[in-house]
């Protein structure tokens, strides 16, 4: 069965041909970055109109590169949610338009399920239940996956998300956009030993496991101490500092925040094997950190799958139809996540 995908949630305007869940035919992905860069961030009316003017030819592309032709499609999925409401209604709408015209399924895909299965595109069937690590600009969520389209959230961000801090620290620093990589390059020629910034704890002293809260993170104390160094720095004479070494030390203590509740969720659910997905995935210090935990097997999706793309959507949107699942033409966008218990350990 070859499945279109199409993901619109945000500012990359993608679509890809999968067959049976799991062989990527084609992955086409355009990105907007050179029309949001100049605002230091992504401008939801730029970024729908972006997609108005894109997507035909972005399925079109992803078509050809596949060697197929529309009455060759089996299926066709669309992100529904979370996401810029005007960027889903795009995509969402083209493929409503796509599969009524050939009479053929339709599905509605949650964004957050995608990026968990996107790992799933390049390794052998993953055995459930297993801890998801979701971590984009939007999103931070520490989860337990008990099948493709079930999650129990065990710990999620109560401020700031984890991609989020990085851009908002690039752009206060005027480092470039987008943020998380560029801090990620920057780190690599810093030392990340240069500043100790704080690790904003949710409680006072150790909580037991399983105890509410374990499993969350912050970001805002991280994000307005690393801004406020700038600022000290300008009130000295002697102000200048290596923007390298700034890179560093926040990314380290960054991503500390997050391992920090990983390994709690870890020890709370004995379960060992971690499903990284999101943007934030791509980031090569947390790679680096998990790989040196012996007795964790972490598995993260190829770089190109990690940010936003088609090939997760048309994968994880074929197990919805091998079960029989098909989404009505009358569904919707949503900007919100939904249908997420949260439930400690």
């Amino acid at each position: 069965m070859k499945v279109l995908g199409i993901e619109t949630s945000c500012d990359e305007c993608a679509a890809a041909v999968v067959e049976d869940g799991r062989n990527v035919l084609s992955n086409v992905v355009a990105t907007q970055i050179p029309h949001h860069a100049p605002y230091n961030g992504v401008v939801p009316e730029i970024a729908s109109r972006k997609h108005t003017e894109w997507i035909y030819c972005v399925v079109k592309e992803a078509l050809e590169k596949a060697a197929l032709e529309p009455q060759d499609i089996d299926a066709v999925a669309a992100t529904s949610r979370p996401g810029l409401l005007g960027s889903l209604l795009v995509g969402l709408s083209f493929a409503k338009a796509f599969a009524w015209s050939r009479n053929i399924p339709f599905i509605a895909v949650d964004h957050m399920l995608a990026h968990l299965y996107a790992a799933q595109l390049s390794v052998e069937t993953l055995a459930y239940p297993y801890l998801g690590l979701l971590v984009s600009g939007g999103h931070s969520i520490i989860c337990r996956a008990n099948a493709f389209d079930n999650i129990t959230v065990l710990g999620t961000t109560i401020d700031d998300a984890a991609g989020e801090a990085f851009d908002k620290v690039a752009k206060h620093y005027h480092f470039g956009y987008p943020g998380g990589a560029v801090i990620d390059r920057m780190a690599k020629d810093g030392d990340s030993d240069s500043f100790r910034f704080p690790m904003p704890s949710l409680h006072k002293g150790s909580l037991p496991r399983g105890s509410e809260h374990r499993c969350d993170v912050s970001y805002s104390g991280l994000k307005n101490a690393v801004i406020n160094q700038l600022e000290q720095f300008r009130h000295k004479k002697d102000g200048a500092t290596r923007n390298e070494d700034i890179a560093a030390s926040f990314q380290k203590t960054a991503v500390e925040i997050l391992l920090r509740a990983l390994f709690n969720a870890c020890e709370d659910t004995g379960l060992s094997t971690v499903v990284a997905g999101g943007g934030v995935a791509a980031n090569s210090s947390l790679r680096s950190r998990l790989a040196q935990r012996q007795d964790i097997r972490c598995i993260f999706p190829p770089m190109e799958l990690c940010g936003d793309n088609g090939a997760m959507i048309a994968g994880i949107a074929w197990h919805y139809l091998a079960r029989g699942d098909r989404s009505p033409l009358s569904v919707t966008a949503s900007a919100r996540v939904e249908g997420f218990k949260k439930k400690y350990p």
